[in-house]
């Protein structure tokens, strides 16, 4: 039986990824969406939660892809008409907003999931794996795109609340704690503000480890030509790299085959031939998995990070941004 599912937001990852994945998922029926702007074809579009769900009462779970700062205004509605949410990164403006929506969704006996798509890409698993028995000496992440390219027109991303570089760096941020085997704490930080800007354009960041091993990360929205997505992480029993945003791996120089499964289960969910193959495919089976069991999963270990940086970040203003 498929669980009746709207979508809140039509901007371009729920038309990229989210409607791809729901249109394959077995688990799942895309009955509506809600947004004021865009639609997908075929399917009912209202401008409201309100009319959505008065339209179609048989919606019993929704999956949120507007900006982060009116998030939670919109689960918050979806949770109090008693509805199952789906978060897509980050999961809200606020580490403490997230906390409330928890707290709220428990209390309802519902389920909510706070995605973290880059934590399915294909070798996140393996890596993890590897990594699992291993002393780390050193872990550098490299997360350079080009901000035109991946999100033109998102003017949000530089407002107060839209996270900036961190938009995409926290998918970074949710591999690291997804494979490393103990925790790491922000230590220091550099923010990159462009002047007409609320929010970085770049960031260098600097992480404690347990036991001494050197983690940094060098976030910039400003990359043009090769974009990289890469982690270099040392051991003193040999060296792995995670590249293309967790989809490659290499262990000592030898690229792992990608049918290759270090971890203890097989990769579960479709995967597909776009960008980011595969990932949203197993985010929304995860999602069905929880609404079976009853169960929540609010991981903000990443979002934790990104609190830390923009608290403890030293500030350098740098030249406007013009698209």
């Amino acid at each position: 039986m498929t669980t009746k599912i709207a979508l809140v937001g039509v901007g371009k990852i729920a038309r990229d990824q989210h409607v791809p994945a729901l249109s394959a998922s077995p688990d799942f029926e895309l009955v509506a969406t809600a947004s004021l702007e865009g639609a997908v074809e075929g399917v009912p579009g209202f401008q409201s939660l309100d009319a959505l769900f008065a339209a179609h009462p048989e919606v019993t779970a929704v999956s949120i892809c507007i900006p982060p700062v009116p998030r939670f205004e919109v689960a918050a509605q979806a949770l109090r008409s008693g509805r199952h949410v789906m978060l897509e990164k980050p999961p809200g403006a606020s580490v403490s907003e997230c906390r409330e929506l928890e707290a709220m969704a428990k209390q309802a006996d519902l389920s909510i999931y706070a995605t973290w798509h880059s934590r399915e890409a294909a070798q996140v698993a393996n890596a993890r794996a590897w990594l699992r028995n291993k002393r780390l000496t050193s872990l550098t992440i490299t997360w350079k795109e080009d901000v035109r390219r991946w999100h033109p027109g998102q003017t949000w991303i530089w407002k107060s609340g839209g996270l900036g570089v961190f938009d995409p760096g926290i998918n970074a941020l949710s591999i690291l704690t997804e494979i490393l085997p103990v925790p790491v704490h922000m230590r220091a930080a550099t923010l990159f503000v462009p002047e007409n800007c609320d929010t970085p354009i770049a960031a260098d960041l600097t992480f404690a480890h347990p036991d001494g091993a050197a983690v940094s990360a060098d976030f910039d929205f400003r990359q043009e030509g090769e974009q990289t997505w890469s982690m270099d992480i040392r051991t003193t029993e040999g060296d792995l790299v995670l590249s293309d945003g967790g989809a490659r791996l290499a262990i000592d120089g030898e690229t792992l085959a990608s049918d290759a499964v270090l971890h203890e289960t097989a990769d579960e969910g479709g995967e597909d031939k776009a960008p980011l193959g595969g990932e949203y495919h197993r985010l929304y089976a995860n999602f069905a998995r929880l609404l079976a069991s009853g169960e929540t999963d609010m991981d903000l270990s990443p979002l934790l990070h990104v609190a830390d940086a923009f608290m403890l970040g030293r500030r350098v203003s740098v030249e406007p941004f013009i698209e």
